[in-house]
């Protein structure tokens, strides 16, 4: 013990110095084949997978701006393409609708001039008709104004004749 009496921190000896400097070296030496390349090692694999994820990040955001764009622009199609069929849509409605009544209206002339043809003929029909029931009338009045004639009272066969003809054409119009 009376060896650590003379021990300063202050003034070391140079055997201490030598041996810890020996000692320090041996250690910095095993230290630096067994341990300092595999941290240094470990550090840049850690390095590189840490560049790598970067990387592959940076690549990752690019091609979602990609998509991105990629979806706006489809989006964008969506939206015009959906605007041009509403418009073709709409344009084939004004023209069905259009060709719908130009139909109805052609369809009611033709209706209207086949009544009006239909009632030109039946008035033609009534026409000749009432003509030749005149005719018949007055051959038969004839006929008894000349018997009537023969006989002498005339005037008051044609009247009664008149009368009865008037009757007749009222009860038919009802």
């Amino acid at each position: 013990m009376l060896f650590l009496a003379d021990f300063s921190v202050m003034n070391p000896s140079f055997g201490l110095l030598f041996w810890t400097s020996i000692v320090f070296l041996l250690v910095w030496f095993v230290l630096g084949k067994v341990a300092f390349k595999p941290i240094i090692n470990a550090l840049q694999n850690r390095e590189k997978h840490i560049d790598e994820a970067l990387h592959q990040a940076e690549k990752a955001r690019e091609e979602m701006k990609a998509i991105h764009s990629k979806h706006e622009e489809l989006l964008k199609q969506a939206s015009e393409e959906r605007i041009r069929i509403i418009r073709e849509a709409e344009a084939l409605r004004e023209r069905i609708v259009e060709e719908a009544k130009s139909k109805s209206e052609e369809t009611t002339r033709k209706m209207v001039e086949a009544a009006k043809e239909e009632i030109a003929n039946r008035r033609q029909e009534m026409e000749i008709s009432l003509f030749n029931e005149i005719g018949k009338i007055s051959l038969g009045i004839a006929r008894q104004v000349i018997q009537q004639e023969l006989e002498g009272k005339h005037d008051a066969f044609v009247s009664q004749k008149v009368q009865e003809f008037k009757q007749q054409r009222l009860a038919a119009k009802n």
